[in-house]
């Protein structure tokens, strides 16, 4: 699989960091530059991240600080996560439940 130009800049980015090159702060600096682009959540993904931390729907809701009803419309298909919600999905699904608490 080919890498994405942010992969391959990050890379070379953190070598030249790990042989005292570039300051920590420059490292924090390009790496928030380089942010991975979130994906789009199917109602089957937010259930199996969901099931995955053995949250409910009222559970999730609270850790996202929405409505359990919004949630069940994105389970549903009915409304998809958009903005601060699906980052949180992003980052629950990449490091874990416990990057958000």
């Amino acid at each position: 699989m080919r890498k994405s130009n942010a992969a391959s800049i990050t890379e070379t980015v953190r070598d030249l960091h790990k042989n005292g090159l570039l300051y920590d702060i420059t490292m924090r600096n390009i790496e928030n530059l380089c942010v991975p682009e979130v994906q789009e959540y199917t109602p089957e993904n937010i259930i199996s991240i969901r099931k995955k931390f053995k949250l409910s729907q009222a559970a999730l809701a609270s850790l996202f600080n929405i409505s359990p009803s919004t949630v069940q419309k994105w389970e549903q298909g009915n409304k998809k996560p958009a903005g601060a919600s699906k980052k949180l999905l992003d980052i629950m699904e990449r490091k874990g439940i416990t990057a958000l608490i």
